[in-house]
């Protein structure tokens, strides 16, 4: 059994959520410093194997009329570098707009601590990917 992880890969910050092992639930993990680059990639690496994660679902920031722009590039760019995993694109179009909707809901404040959006972020991801598998 393993987890599945989701990362929603920004250009200061990476939000990181987990799976279950039955891959019904997202729960949100972590937010890692994008540089140096080296660091969050061994981060990434180590919740990886701590957790059992066999399958990685990054968000690519598809723009509207669905094509690839260069944050969506540096995106596939980055987790390239995410050797022995399955790496999985999801479509992550409007889910920051979605997790301070879902922050905001929940009473959450959320402006001084931006991490918070990256990992809700990554956990809308994930939680999208799940439910279509």
């Amino acid at each position: 059994m393993y987890k599945i992880m989701g990362l929603d890969i920004g250009t200061k910050r990476i939000g990181v959520a987990l799976s279950d092992y039955l891959h019904i639930l997202a729960d949100g993990y972590s937010c890692i410093a994008r540089e140096p680059e080296n660091k969050a990639l061994e981060e990434i690496q180590r919740i990886a194997k701590e957790n059992n994660v066999k399958e990685i679902v990054v968000g690519i920031p598809y723009n509207m009329d669905g094509t690839l722009g260069s944050q969506a590039e540096d995106c596939k760019n980055f987790s390239s570098k995410l050797q022995n995993y399955d790496i999985i694109y999801e479509d992550e179009r409007l889910t920051s707009d979605l997790a301070e909707e879902n922050l905001r809901s929940r009473k959450i404040d959320f402006r001084k601590n931006k991490g918070l959006i990256d990992i809700e972020s990554a956990r809308i991801i994930l939680e999208q990917y799940l439910s279509r598998k």
